[in-house]
């Protein structure tokens, strides 16, 4: 369990901690190492997820959900990620990228349709942004999706989605004005069974293995004019809306690998024993204790501040852009001293530091690198001080 600052974040907040820790180190943490070997999707835990209301946490209960907040969510996605990163990384996908951005920018009748099996765990979502030729510059996306009576038609792909493999339900961005800039995007929502949409090949990735990532084809895919989400050519507002949330709640999935790096090395350091004695008791050992532990708890303290300010309404681009980038350059840090308290023993398989970073590494990479981060928030404490 968390022992450590304790953040006075209500009793809601800490029965919701104590649910998702117990839930997540009896069904999950056991299945971690598996996961990653296999790589292979948890496909069992989604129901279960749902049954927890975690998978629509931000969701009012008209559709389902819990309607407990962005705190809550940070909070379920670090114990979750905890017990392994890549289901942590598979529920964000779906519970915030998906499930709240048809919260937020869907219609009455396309809540109706896809949160409540969405939120049970019955359908499994995902979000497309990225293609091969247009990570950081998402504006440059190429799928086309050109208007034919009462649907649009989707040509082209997308590339790196997480989930893409085992969604059954897509928050899909594509322009619809060739020339237009901004202005050209528009969000649809897609099925997996909708004429003209593939799956391509699972990708095979260097961490995050479980949390299944594919390229999406859509070949003359028709899509009903209906499944717009928000408006059209309005997608940009859309995406832009929906990335401070994201980075808001991924952030916590790095915190969750930092305190799965204590989990293994408190133990551990007490139980290696060199010149007759723990390692624990020598002082190099106690200092590299010590800058895990108050950079977790600054961590923490960080990721919690900026989901609160998303309850509040508040949020500001360069804190969501700032969490995230701290939260996973610091987990990848925190991993990397794992492995060298352990020494030897951190290098081989039998033991899940290897793991930590390799999946720490895709939280510098996902939801915008740790460059473009860096680039967005210079650029608004610029404009804020014009």
């Amino acid at each position: 369990m968390h022992t450590g600052l304790q953040f006075q974040l209500g009793e809601t907040i800490d029965l919701l901690r104590d649910s998702v820790y117990h839930f997540a180190q009896k069904e999950i943490a056991p299945l971690a190492a598996q996961i990653d070997e296999e790589n292979k999707f948890p496909n069992h835990l989604w129901r279960k997820l749902g049954d927890m209301g975690l998978l629509g946490i931000t969701v009012s209960e008209e559709y389902g959900g819990a309607d407990m907040g962005y705190l809550a969510h940070v909070i379920a996605m670090e114990e979750i990620s905890r017990a392994s990163a890549s289901v942590g990384l598979s529920f964000g996908a779906h519970s915030n990228l998906c499930v709240n951005q048809i919260s937020l920018n869907g219609n009455s009748e396309q809540k109706e349709k896809y949160l409540p099996k969405l939120i049970s765990g019955e359908f499994v979502g995902a979000l497309a942004m990225s293609e091969a030729n247009s990570g950081s510059d998402v504006m440059s996306m190429q799928l086309q999706a050109k208007r034919s009576g009462d649907r649009f038609i989707l040509n082209g792909t997308k590339m790196w989605i997480t989930n893409g493999p085992d969604a059954d339900v897509l928050v899909v961005y594509a322009k619809t004005e060739k020339d237009a800039q901004s202005k050209s995007i528009t969000a649809f929502i897609i099925e997996k069974g909708f004429p003209g949409f593939r799956t391509a090949q699972k990708l095979d990735k260097l961490g995050m293995r479980g949390s299944n990532t594919c390229e999406l084809v859509f070949d003359n895919c028709e899509v009903p004019a209906d499944n717009i989400l928000g408006e059209l050519n309005q997608g940009t507002k859309v995406l832009m809306r929906g990335l401070d949330y994201e980075r808001t709640i991924l952030s916590a999935g790095p915190v969750g690998i930092m305190q799965a790096c204590l989990d293994v090395v408190l133990p551990y350091v007490h139980e290696r024993k060199q010149f007759n004695k723990a390692i624990g008791e020598f002082q190099f050992i106690q200092g590299k204790l010590a800058d895990m532990y108050t950079r977790l708890s600054a961590s923490r303290a960080y990721v919690y501040g900026v989901a609160a300010a998303c309850d509040r309404q508040q949020v500001n681009r360069k804190d969501a852009a700032g969490v995230i980038l701290y939260t996973a350059e610091t987990a990848t840090q925190m991993a990397l001293q794992a492995i060298q308290i352990l020494g030897g023993n951190g290098y081989i398989n039998e033991y899940p530091t290897g793991r930590l970073l390799r999946d720490a590494k895709l939280y510098e990479i996902g939801a915008g690198t740790s460059e473009v981060r860096r680039m967005l928030i210079g650029r608004e404490l610029f404009k804020e001080t014009e």
